[in-house]
């Protein structure tokens, strides 16, 4: 089946997957990365507090870890729809608490707090950085990747709990989970005065900052193949990479009759509310203001929004070969079977018939294969910022995403083939 979005991706995109992964420690990376994948493209950056123009072209905002882009053809009318992807850039980890520095025994450790669902287990005995942001005195941030071993948890020796394999590992949130990174006393202001040192900032400049802990173990090809992934935050990061691939490649293909959109939110792990989530108020006022700087009235904006349609697009879960049980028995995605479309009656996710149409026509005409993801009736349901931006903003979405094992593990696997494969369904879905 061919059309101008057929095979535009292969797996030279899963190679730049990886580089992405690897560059984006933290959500605050995530964006910067995708932004200057996008100003290579001609996109251009606009400040929330400065006023809109109506010119066409590339477009992006930024606002801590989420970042909204779109693309404004020529001739584009206030009233022109918008075709979305949502994603999000936040995965489950360790976040460093306000007072980091602590320990016990003659270990110097620091505090954290867990984020999101995490798998706790998976971040026993790995060799963990540390990555976001930092605030200065005067206002400026400072994004900070110290990608080395730096840290670990250390699991309890196997002597010492002798009940490990048989009654199973029992993690308490507080006291198991604080890395080490060091012996001696505990100095408060230690892991600050640290990473000053490192960015060559001044002693006591830092006021503030948002770090979070990483495993610095690459993406890597997996398996006689080489036909899976294996690689940390793809949920979901998959998905924002494979979302900008998309949104530059649709910026070149001629005439739109719609205006292309990336939405990648943060704080989806843990509800999506806050002033970058996607149940806070920054996607409907980037869309809002780009209706009314074209000359749009509420009317135009009204018609923008009812005629627009989201892809919200999340990892979901693959059919694990050890637990096939708790899948429903006949709805089993496998790696490498292309994206999935997500169902559940009771909005868990947000697509219905009508959607399901959209996605297969996108999959159509990219020329890809796709699955359908629902859970178990006797496990309960996750969900996504599918149904938010339904309800918040009153546009038809569609949730899909890439069949993953390990979900909210330190390190999670998928399919090699499926990051191009979805990457080539948003092509087709904001082409056409």
């Amino acid at each position: 089946m061919s059309s101008p979005a057929a095979a535009r991706f292969d797996r030279g995109h899963t190679d730049d997957l990886m580089t992405f992964l690897a560059a984006s420690p933290s959500q605050y990376h995530a964006v910067a990365n995708a932004a200057e994948r996008l100003e290579k493209a001609g996109f251009r950056q606009l400040a929330e507090t400065d006023a809109w123009d109506a010119s066409t072209g590339g477009k992006f905002v930024l606002r801590g870890g989420a970042i909204i882009a779109w693309y404004v053809p020529e001739g584009a009318a206030a009233h022109t729809p918008f075709r979305i992807i949502g994603a999000h850039t936040d995965s489950p980890n360790l976040r460093v608490k306000p007072l980091p520095d602590t320990g016990a025994q003659g270990w110097r450790q620091i505090a954290v707090e867990i984020y999101g669902g995490t798998l706790l287990n998976t971040w026993l005995d790995r060799d963990l950085g540390l990555a976001g942001r930092l605030t200065l005195l005067d206002g400026t941030e400072r994004l900070v990747n110290i990608d080395r071993a730096l840290m670990r948890v250390p699991q309890l020796a196997v002597h010492l709990d002798r009940s490990v394999n048989t009654d199973g590992l029992k993690l308490d949130k507080q006291r198991h989970m604080q890395p080490i990174w060091g012996l001696g006393d505990v100095h408060e202001g230690d892991l600050i005065a640290f990473l000053e040192d490192e960015e060559g900032l001044d002693r006591g400049s830092v006021a503030g900052w948002d770090l979070m802990v990483h495993s610095i173990e690459p993406p890597a090809y997996l398996g006689r193949d080489r036909e899976l992934l294996a690689g940390p935050r793809m949920d979901n990061l998959l998905s924002v990479h494979a979302a900008v691939a998309a949104l530059v490649a649709a910026s070149t293909a001629g005439t739109l009759d719609h205006i292309p959109v990336l939405a990648a939110f943060d704080h989806e792990e843990n509800g999506s509310q806050s002033d970058t989530g996607a149940d806070g108020p920054l996607l409907g006022n980037v869309l809002e203001r780009s209706v009314f700087s074209r000359g749009g009235s509420y009317e135009d904006r009204a018609r923008a929004f009812a005629g627009a349609i989201c892809l919200s697009s999340d990892t979901g879960h693959a059919v694990h070969p050890n637990y096939a049980e708790r899948h429903d028995p006949s709805h089993h995605p496998r790696a490498n079977g292309g994206p999935i479309l997500k169902v559940n009656v009771n909005q868990r996710y947000a697509t219905d018939g009508s959607g399901r149409a959209v996605f297969v026509s996108a999959c159509e005409r990219a020329g890809v294969p796709w699955q359908t993801f629902v859970s178990n009736n006797s496990m309960p349901c996750g969900t996504t910022i599918g149904p938010i931006t339904a309800a918040r903003h009153g546009i038809q979405t569609v949730d899909i995403g890439v069949a993953i094992l390990s979900m909210h593990s330190a390190r999670e696997l998928c399919g090699a083939d499926d990051p191009y494969l979805l990457a080539n369904v948003m092509l087709a879905f904001l082409e056409n």
